[in-house]
This record gives structure tokens, sequence and C-alpha cells, in this order.
């Protein structure tokens, strides 16, 4: 074990807060957001691997698998936040994407003592979940060597499944282990033992880019706006950002907008074909259908931008 960690960059000391006990707030605030600076142009060194597993997602989703992240500590919490936000913010189907984290739900509020050492819990986690070999797996580790994530990535790869992974150190364990491994290679943290800074930051920076990129790609926009067209707005401010979307788009009233917006059970995407093409609800739905809710594709045949 000793020498596993010692060869991590995560694992180093960083010589630049060697005195960071001993400085200002402001100076305190100053590095730190120096150190941060540094994650995304980390992130942008992995472009083509992030791009080969973001496609195996987008692959994972129209192919009607399933996409789980799994972790333990703030790797674990980062998948399992990322996985809960894509069904209101996109609307998807609950269970399409699914985080899966070390020690379960309780761990998200308190640390779970050595719950990432329990390798066999992962397998237990990915079986309770019936995941099979149409599904991918994503293995988030800022070591890259966390026992309850090798375990179940060893366990995906033997039932067929593809696999990918997100860690923050070079030549990690994990990437053997993933058909589309990602290594964000973050260095030395401020504080030692505190991954949950820039090894934390590049985790879900990753995470937001692959997921977005993905949703994107499957048609879950209408140019840049994000338009769902499943489920409803789960708020009131969501309810009228819709709206004042659509009207923005389209140049109609909002209340004119309102109307047809709650006639179609308020599916954004269907409304705004309605309005832009004027095609009754049904053969507006027929269009979308065709083009597997890609507004926009659908739009350009009828050669409406």
């Amino acid at each position: 074990m000793r020498q596993d960690l010692a060869r991590l960059e995560t694992e180093q000391r960083n010589m630049e807060t060697i005195d960071i006990d001993l400085m200002s707030t402001a100076e305190i605030v100053d590095i730190i957001n120096k150190e941060d600076q540094t994650v995304a142009f980390k992130i942008a060194e992995q472009k083509e691997a992030i791009t080969k597993l973001t496609d195996a997602y987008i692959k994972t989703i129209e192919e009607g698998g399933r996409v789980f992240y799994i972790g333990a500590g703030t790797s674990g919490r980062l998948g399992f936040i990322d996985a809960a936000e894509l069904v209101p913010t996109y609307g998807i189907p609950d269970g399409q994407v699914e985080g899966i984290m070390a020690g379960g739900l309780p761990a998200m509020r308190r640390a779970k003592e050595f719950a990432e050492d329990h390798a066999d819990e992962g397998v237990k986690d990915l079986q309770e979940r019936n995941f099979n070999n149409r599904d991918l797996l994503i293995g988030v580790a800022a070591s890259g060597r966390t026992p309850y994530v090798k375990e179940a990535m060893k366990y995906a790869k033997e039932i067929g499944a593809t696999t990918g992974s997100i860690s923050c150190v070079s030549k990690a364990e994990i990437s053997e282990l993933a058909d589309y491994p990602v290594e964000i290679v973050t260095g030395q943290e401020v504080v030692l033992g505190s991954t949950r800074m820039k090894a934390g930051t590049a985790e879900k920076l990753t995470l937001n880019l692959i997921s977005t990129t993905a949703f994107i790609r499957l048609g879950h926009t209408y140019k840049n706006l994000l338009i769902a067209d499943k489920g409803h707005p789960t708020t009131e401010k969501a309810y009228y950002r819709q709206i004042r979307m659509i009207a923005q788009e389209t140049g109609k009233e909002d209340e004119f907008v309102k109307k047809i917006f709650d006639e179609n059970d308020q599916n954004a995407k269907l409304t705004v074909c309605i309005i832009k093409t004027g095609y009754t609800p049904e053969k507006a739905k027929e269009l979308l259908a065709k083009y597997n809710g890609r507004l926009r594709e659908a739009l350009k045949t009828l050669g409406i931008d």
C-alpha cells in the first residue's frame, strides 16, 4: 500500500503550499484559486479520450442500455450528483443513468469508514440493479485504485459490458479495466490528502462535460436551448423558463406559447415543433419520431432553422 500511494501524483507534496498555514486568508484564497485554474487545462489534454468515452455513452443510450457511475467518497458523490441532475435537466427516465457509491445513500451525507475497501460490495451493488452486458459502467476514482470500483469493473468486463473510467493519476489501475479510460492528472493538491479539491474538481468537470455532450448529441436540446420532451417542469421557475425560451426562439407572445405548452402536456420540444411548422400535434409527433426526437435535424428537412 505504501509503495502504491507513493507513486500517485495526487499523493505527492505540493511544495508551493508548504507554508500555507502561515498565510493570510487572502493569500490562501489566491493560491487555491491559482491551483484550481490548472484543472481545465489538464482536462483539455484528454480531449480524445473523453470524446471516445462520450461516444460510448451515447451509443449505450441509443441502443437501449443504461449508464452507471460507480465510486467511493467524493468520487462516488460526484457521480451520484451528475446522474441525479440529469433526470430533471433533460427529462430522462429514472434509471437510464444512475450513480452508485460505496456505502449507499447514507454515505452521501456522512462518510462511511472503510466502505471503499469492501471490494465485493461493488459487484453486489451492480447485481442488485440487474447490470448487464448492454450497459456501460464508468468507474470514478481519483487514485485510480479504489478496491470497490476495481472489483465492480472486473465484474462488468467478465459479463461483457462496456467499461470506462475517470481517474486523476497516470497509469491508473482502473484504466487497465476500462475500454475507454480517461486520466486527468491534476498533480499535487494544495493540502496533501484532500483529493476533494483539484481531483474532485476535475471529476466534476469531466462528468459534466461527458453527460452534457451526450444529451446534446441525443437531441435533448434545440440549438443551445434546454427543451425537455418528457416529464413536466419540476418547479415554477422551470415552468416559466421553458415558456420564456420558446417565446424568445419562436417570436411568439408568452400567453400564446403557454396555451400550446399546456395543451401538449408541457412538452417543450413538441411545442416548438408545432409553432415552427404549423403542424397539428399528431403530425408534429410523427415528425419528431422519424428523427428520434432530434428537433433541429427534423426542422432542417423542412427548410426551417
